[in-house]
């Protein structure tokens, strides 16, 4: 039933995570299309602050919640699970009037100390979501301990479409002239319009998880009834073990954001003092986060997703001293990421220019310049993944504060890497991201050396590391031969593009199987797994 709630869970979770990533594509580029790059300039730093902002009471805050309510279910302590529910609730209502407060009425202060006076309308247009997306946030930390993965999945898609949607809608408005009279530009109000896009996403899906709240109330009564413990935790006590585990991973969720804040003025100052000029030095760094960087972040929304299925279960396992189960569900959670991670990682490598000439065929230039990058970001990828995942198992056992620790130590590598090499000339901003990397790897052993220490699991290695590793290899050289036929055939890299990943992802399937890297009664225990089951019964797959 675990590996079942497991799979399940982060197939749920991935897919809601894929819709979430796509509306948002769709959203960006027709406003950047509507608003223009003046109208970007004042949206961006408006939605980074309250990006920002929200880590404190979005990034630890649910996990924490996830966590205790699992613990507390699993040893049928249903009353003190609604109670943890409940503070913790009370706790976000707090912090999201906090956050209102600075965003609506201290917007104009911010916007000129960061000397962009037009972005201040912007930031007011966000403060509702900083109300608003903590109380959400802890509903969907309570159905994610109850191992319910659905509710957070329809509202995080909720939440997008209102974005999308109202954000598109009112950025339109507000450029005509009749909202002159708020004293502002019309590029300023529509990205005001646009930012209002992420106020709007949060009444949308908080109201989703009121709703599904509301559905559910009978049957939360009625477990809440037939409880007979009677342990009976304060609520100070409560709220201290909601912290214990909050504040570390709001701490390492804070981490990389400040990073790539500070990163920017070093990369650019160590490119300049090598003695490339300020325009080019630009161009450098905008390849390295305009161009690489985002392409990683799609495939760690699967990562994401393993990890929120993770947490409860590995919470739930560990509070019953259940250590079968609990390797289990580590040793689950690390394949399910490799299998993951690997192809990922050989496809990004391997197709590194094609895709990034596919996605940004107007500034074809940029994309070539970009593809070393990504192919350096894509190897730290299977790192990064790794690291997401020992997070979420190291945050089940009780130990939240040692992948902070460990993050750390590896950032302090990142700056000392990314310093040294950005100023060798025919390395450039290469360097950054060889510093990102190398961070990952660092933090990836500390990771894996305190999770065998803390929990005593084995991860196996041929069928963890290695099954996959080959499969994805083979995927590698298969869809490099086919993607340089077919360019040379077809004279279109973007139709050969498409088509070798659609052959690769094919051949890697194949191969999973064949290699026996997912074994028949876990596909047994998956959507449409069955069905896969008995095409390979037939095709002698197996």
């Amino acid at each position: 039933m675990g590996k079942k709630s497991l799979l399940k869970g982060a197939a749920v979770m991935a897919a809601a995570g894929i819709i979430v990533k796509l509306l948002g594509a769709v959203f960006r580029i027709p406003l950047a299309n509507m608003i223009g790059s003046i109208g970007m300039a004042n949206y961006s730093p408006a939605y980074s602050l309250y990006s920002f902002l929200l880590v404190f009471a979005t990034a630890g805050l649910p996990v924490a919640i996830s966590k205790m309510v699992s613990e507390r279910c699993a040893v049928g302590q249903f009353r003190e699970a609604e109670r943890v529910f409940r503070l913790s609730r009370t706790l976000m209502m707090i912090i999201g009037i906090i956050g209102f407060i600075v965003l609506f009425f201290c917007n104009e202060l911010i916007a000129e100390l960061i000397n962009l006076p037009g972005s201040a309308l912007s930031m007011r247009a966000t403060a509702i979501a900083l109300l608003l997306v903590p109380i959400m946030s802890s509903y969907r930390g309570y159905f994610q301990g109850m191992q319910e993965m659905r509710p957070t999945a329809i509202s995080e898609v909720a939440e997008q479409l209102f974005r999308v949607v109202f954000g598109l809608l009112l950025a339109h408005l507000m450029l005509s002239s009749q909202f002159e009279m708020l004293g502002y530009t019309a590029e300023q109000r529509g990205a005001a319009g646009g930012c209002f896009g992420a106020s709007a996403g949060s009444i949308g899906g908080l109201a989703v998880m009121l709703i599904v709240y509301m559905v559910s109330r009978r049957k939360i009564k009625l477990r809440i009834k037939r409880d007979r413990t009677r342990e009976h935790e304060s609520s100070k006590t409560i709220l201290k073990k909601i912290a214990a585990i909050a504040i570390p991973i709001t701490i390492g969720a804070a981490i990389m954001p400040i990073v790539n804040l500070i990163d920017a003025g070093i990369v650019q100052t160590r490119l300049l003092s090598s003695g490339w000029d300020a325009t080019a030095a630009e161009s450098l760094y905008g390849q390295l986060t305009g161009f690489a960087s985002p392409v990683i972040q799609f495939p760690q929304v699967f990562m994401t997703a393993i990890v929120m299925s993770l947490v409860p279960m590995v919470s739930a396992a560990h509070r019953l001293g259940n250590r079968k189960e609990l390797h289990e569900h580590i040793s689950l959670g690390m394949r399910t990421t490799t299998i993951i991670a690997f192809p990922a990682a050989v496809g990004m490598f391997v197709l590194a220019e094609p895709i990034l000439t596919l996605l940004y065929s107007s500034q074809k230039a940029s994309a070539i310049g970009a593809a070393p990058c990504l192919q350096i970001y894509s190897i730290g990828f299977v790192f990064l993944a790794i690291i997401t995942t020992m997070t979420g198992a190291l945050q089940g056992i009780g130990k939240q504060h040692l992948p902070v620790i460990n993050l750390c130590i590896g950032v302090a590598a990142k700056f000392i890497v990314t310093w040294t090499l950005t100023a060798v000339p025919f390395i450039n901003v290469k360097g950054a991201a060889i510093g990102s990397a190398t961070a990952y790897l660092i933090a990836m052993i500390l990771d894996i050396i305190v999770i065998r220490k803390y929990s005593g699991v084995r991860f196996p290695v041929g069928l963890t590391v290695i099954k996959p590793l080959v499969s994805a290899l083979v995927m590698g050289a298969v869809v490099i031969l086919v993607y340089m036929g077919l360019d040379s055939l077809l004279g279109s890299s973007g139709t050969a593009t498409l088509i070798a990943i659609f052959i690769g992802v094919v051949v890697y399937g194949l191969m999973v199987l064949r290699t026996k890297t997912i074994r028949r009664e876990e596909l047994m225990d998956i959507s449409f797994g069955r069905k896969i089951v008995s095409i390979c019964d037939k095709l002698r797959l197996w």
